[in-house]
């Protein structure tokens, strides 16, 4: 492997979404993750669902090309194994419950004299400090606590994002803020700490609707898949059942959708849609007119004339579809992992095409602990002795 984070060693006390999916982003680009996991059971997202040959489908997707190495944090030779495998690692990842490190001395504080070059990434619901502290955070959770449920659904009832949205932002904080401090590390030779807050990261993501709200101003109302603001911006039906997402921009591209794709041009300077304001304030008038013409077509005559228009769209794609896309065909971005149930196909990581990514197998609970074990100077009879005081 030859990737940009070659001779990288990640070891990371790692659970659930967040920072498992950020060490996988690290793996992807070649650096050596080391999974510690509790012994047998492992990484309780194994046991979420067994969508994939018996396999988690949380699993499945956020651990591809790391090492399982199971080890009782409590035992009595549980330090030694973790100073053995961090005198050899530049990042510590960990997401466990608040306070959990620090009960056994891996927290920043006790690291940073030791091991002066290491770089520790705690990810956590609500950060290490405030009165949310010891918070249990679960990604629900955090949605509602940074005001995503509260702009998300339909005007009298919320709806969450269909995937862990705040695990996955709290996870690429976490996996760019690790490459910064690899950066930052090679300038002055030093580790530092990371401090990533699900919450945080979840609220940099509301972005406009924040602003919008700026200074008691009211929010953005819940549209359904429609755009709060911009209007037509938002799901469409035509003849055969299908749905059409499209999205108009700027007063140009309204003219268009009124000449090509409504075919009605005197629609462009009606008052009453003059302007994105005044269309978002009568959509409800507009939505009536461009379902009436929408109704004369199926899905394909549809997604042809905004595309003859240049108005952009989109399928209303279920899942299936998605594993048939034929972009992600055409630039052959899929790939096949080996894993403890078998072959599975796996998505080549946006933007890596430059550099050789890493596509190595999911590993099975404590699959690389004797070999790591036995790297760091452990003897067999010594591996054995763990196992059966259930140290590993």
């Amino acid at each position: 492997m030859t990737g940009p984070l070659t001779g990288i060693t990640i070891v990371s006390l790692e659970q659930a979404i967040a920072a498992p999916f950020a060490t996988r982003q690290l793996a992807d680009l070649g650096a050596r993750v080391i999974k510690i996991e509790r012994p047998e059971v492992g990484d309780f997202a194994r046991a979420y669902d067994d969508r994939v040959k018996g396999m988690s489908s949380h699993f499945a997707w956020t651990n591809r090309s790391k090492e399982s190495l199971t080890l009782n944090t409590k035992h009595e030779f549980a330090q030694e194994v973790l100073h053995a495998l961090l005198e050899k690692a530049d990042v510590l990842v960990q997401n466990l419950a608040p306070g959990a490190t620090a009960r056994i001395n891996l927290d920043y504080e006790s690291l940073k004299e030791r091991y002066p070059r290491l770089i520790v990434c705690d990810i956590s619901g609500y950060g290490s400090n405030g009165p949310y502290t010891e918070k249990k955070a679960y990604d629900l959770l955090v949605q509602a606590e940074a005001g995503f449920l509260s702009v998300t659904g339909l005007k009298d009832d919320m709806v969450k994002a269909g995937c862990s949205i705040a695990d996955i932002a709290a996870g690429m904080y976490a996996y760019s803020g690790i490459l910064a401090a690899i950066i930052e590390r090679g300038r002055t030779g030093r580790g530092t700490r990371l401090d990533v807050s699900m919450l945080e990261a979840m609220t940099e993501w509301m972005s406009f609707p924040m602003y919008y709200a700026f200074n008691g101003a009211s929010p953005p109302p819940r549209a359904g898949a429609s755009h709060a603001t911009i209007y037509p911006y938002g799901p469409f039906k035509a003849n055969d059942g299908k749905t059409v997402i499209l999205g108009l921009q700027n007063e140009r591209e309204w003219v268009k959708f009124c000449q090509i794709v409504l075919d009605a041009p005197a629609l462009a300077t009606d008052e009453r849609f003059a302007s994105n304001a005044s269309r978002s304030r009568n959509r409800e008038e507009l939505r009536s007119i461009i379902e009436t013409v929408f109704g004369s077509m199926n899905s394909d005559e549809l997604v042809t004339r905004l595309d003859v228009a240049d108005i952009a769209n989109g399928r209303v794609n279920d899942m299936h579809s998605v594993w048939e896309h034929p972009q992600l065909k055409a630039r052959k971005r899929w790939r096949t992992v080996g894993s403890p149930v078998g072959k599975i196909p796996a998505l080549l990581p946006p933007g890596g095409d430059p550099f050789e990514i890493r596509m190595d197998p999911i590993p099975a609970v404590g699959q690389h602990t004797d070999s790591i074990l036995v790297e760091l100077g452990f003897d067999t009879s010594r591996v054995e002795s763990l196992r059966a005081t259930g140290g590993i």
